[in-house]
């Protein structure tokens, strides 16, 4: 019987115990040997696009919270100037005049090379989001003037406008307040969603205290383990005691 094999040609192969099992386990493990080489290329495309310094985290609508934590800590690695201008604006054409001490606009043909370093930076920002934004997004934004006017777009039309960003804050504060970790959960599943809404909260600039954290999720854990929170109370200080050190020394 003739197998074609995983490079176009044949192979002789008969039963098992004629020799023909050898070869089909030699197919196997090339077709299995090729499909790792490319997940490995799958994965390393996914690295350049999104985990690594080349290239900014790729935005997820469905996931806006988890994408712009992760893209304003990739952003400040980068360069916190470019955060900076994010948040607040371009930096302005501007130097103070060495006789007046006083900061003048000054025209493209004067600037010094340090000066338009910086002003490069500001289209270095727009960059770096264009560089994380999809297609639709971007056909959003391509009108926008500065890399806050990008930013701001995406915030209002992702994360809401003030009274959506209330609501889901108090959404939020209202799970945290009401969190509890059930008999037949384990310790990690509690943590894994106690961390999801802190970090929810903090990325709409809202949150507590550490003490609060460790105090609220020592409390939320079920009766059965309260002789071990009752111990980490009188043997630590809450109020420098990290939210994962509380979880080992459970």
């Amino acid at each position: 019987m003739m197998s074609p094999l995983l490079d176009g040609s044949t192979k002789q192969h008969t039963d098992p115990a004629d020799g023909g099992f050898v070869g089909r386990t030699i197919q196997l493990f090339q077709t299995a040997f090729e499909f790792q080489s490319l997940n490995r290329s799958i994965d390393s495309d996914k690295y350049l696009e999104g985990q690594s310094m080349q290239r900014p985290p790729l935005f997820e609508s469905d996931h806006f919270i988890y994408w712009k934590n992760r893209f304003e800590t990739y952003v400040k690695a980068k360069d916190l100037d470019l955060w900076h201008i994010i948040l607040n604006g371009d930096f302005p054409p501007v130097a103070r005049n060495k006789e007046t001490q006083i900061l003048e606009v000054v025209a493209f043909e004067e600037q010094s090379d340090d000066l338009k370093k910086k002003l490069a930076k500001n289209n270095e920002a727009k960059m770096v989001l264009y560089n994380a934004l999809p297609k639709k997004e971007y056909e959003r934004i391509f009108m926008c003037k500065m890399a806050k006017d990008i930013w701001k777009s995406l915030l209002i039309t992702h994360q809401g406008n003030s009274q959506v960003k209330d609501n889901k804050i108090d959404l939020l504060v209202q799970q945290y307040e009401q969190f509890t970790i059930l008999e037949e959960e384990s310790i990690d599943s509690g943590f894994a969603r106690f961390n999801t809404i802190i970090t929810s909260l903090k990325a709409l600039d809202e949150g507590f205290s550490s003490k609060n954290y460790v105090r609220k999720f020592l409390r939320a854990l079920h009766p059965k383990w309260r002789a071990k929170v009752t111990a980490i109370e009188e043997s630590k200080d809450l109020s420098s005691l990290a939210l994962d050190t509380s979880l080992l020394a459970i």
